[in-house]
């Protein structure tokens, strides 16, 4: 079963997250995830949710998303995402 990652991202240093979205994608692909959507336009429908940078990344199992966010190749990945932006993301289960 397919595992996706959301993300909504606040960045705060652009340059440094330039960088990230710059390198992130190999290491994606090497777990045989994909992005879905990567920070395109939002328009809201209800709520008062206000989504910044929402990107979504699709895995084949849970296994590989865990496998992507725990490797070698992403940990310096996610520090210098966590010093250029904060955010909230989540794995949930496709269906």
């Amino acid at each position: 079963m397919a595992v996706y990652l959301i993300a909504n991202v606040d960045v705060t240093d652009a340059a440094a997250y330039d960088r990230y979205r710059a390198q992130v994608p190999a290491t994606v692909a090497q777990y045989g995830g994909r992005f879905l959507v990567r920070g395109g336009s939002v328009e809201a429908l209800e709520g008062a949710y206000d989504p910044k940078r929402v990107v979504v990344l699709e895995f084949p199992s849970e296994e590989r998303a865990h496998a992507w966010w725990n490797s070698p190749e992403y940990a310096p990945l996610m520090a210098l995402r966590r010093s250029a932006s904060r955010g909230n993301l989540y794995f949930v289960a496709g269906v």
